[in-house]
């Protein structure tokens, strides 16, 4: 029986060694990726290629003065960056626009959404790397829970420099989640509206299903491990970044966007944040035959429409 048991015990001591070996490498494999939007010159060149003749009108503003940098000291002490521009016609400006980007990628990215707020919409725009990406510092990707705080940190910037009473914050993918997570906060007035393009329901759920269609790993023990190293190492967990549970406190407008051919943050995701936003307007657009983060590429012309649209209704609240 002794020997049963010492060889139980020996057993066990292993398994636990090896879940926090692949626990850890888990955590590294998602938070440390090797390209964290760092490659600057590669991302300009996907930029272009998907929406020709933007780089250039991105250069040319931003030679000329009119994109501006910036930068500020964010959650942990770390120096972030931003590109930030008033709207093209300054007087008329119809506000500010936080422009959020995803995973891996920086403010290069999602200039089309930054043209389409500063040119189409005439709003101010502010375009933060968040931490560990593009520009800025950081010792991890924080998948949107402590880039809540930054951005709001840019929000509170912005705000200092066009002193407007309208605000929306719009992300895509992680920075999606990371205006989700950031519409559950308590906020200054100026924040007006919110609009996420296929964003998850929570970091535990994206993880899980990137385990499942990546290597057919269920969460335990392998997520359940990656998510105490991350609590231990940089002081969150993959549960309480929650895109749901910060929806359930949002009281302000949120237009919620997601391609149904998604299949990297999954269709279904949509329906799981609309729901749990039980508070305040909200309005939802399914983008017919659009992969992950692809609905402004295939329907430039309806989503800057439905964008417009809803900040004109946003307005009247």
């Amino acid at each position: 029986m002794k020997k049963i048991i010492r060889i139980v015990l020996i057993l066990a001591l292993l398994f636990c060694a090896l879940s926090c070996a692949v626990g850890t490498y888990m955590c590294k494999y998602a938070l440390l990726p090797e390209e964290h939007g760092n490659d600057i010159e590669g991302d300009r060149a996907k930029t272009e290629g998907r929406y020709p003749g933007i780089i250039a009108w991105y250069d040319s503003l931003h030679t000329a003065g009119i994109f501006k940098d910036t930068t500020l000291i964010g959650e942990g002490g770390y120096k972030l960056h931003a590109i930030y521009s008033s709207a093209q016609h300054p007087a008329e400006a119809q506000g500010t626009a936080i422009v959020v980007h995803g995973y891996t990628d920086n403010h290069i990215c999602f200039l089309n959404l930054v043209r389409m707020y500063r040119d189409s919409l005439n709003y101010n725009v502010m375009v933060p790397d968040l931490h560990y990406h593009g520009y800025s510092e950081g010792k991890a990707v924080q998948m949107g829970w402590f880039d809540r705080l930054d951005v709001k940190r840019f929000g509170e910037m912005a705000h200092d420099i066009w002193k407007d009473d309208f605000m929306v914050v719009h992300g895509v993918s992680m920075g999606a989640a990371t205006t989700m997570m950031l519409s559950g906060d308590e906020l200054p007035g100026y924040y007006k509206a919110f609009v996420e393009d296929c964003g998850y329901t929570s970091v535990w759920d994206q993880f899980a299903h990137n385990l499942k269609d990546q290597f057919h790993l269920g969460p335990w023990p392998v997520l359940t491990s990656a998510d105490i190293v991350c609590q231990k190492k940089y002081g969150w967990s993959f549960k309480e970044a929650s895109s749901v549970a910060q929806l359930a406190k949002c009281e302000r407008p949120m237009l919620f966007i997601h391609g149904d051919k998604d299949d990297f943050v999954p269709f279904g995701d949509l329906q799981k944040n609309y729901d749990a936003k039980v508070k305040g307007y909200k309005e939802m657009w399914i983008a017919e035959g659009s992969e992950h983060a692809m609905a402004y590429k295939d329907h430039p012309a309806e989503y800057v429409a439905r964008v417009r649209a809803f900040l004109d209704k946003a307005k009247s609240f």
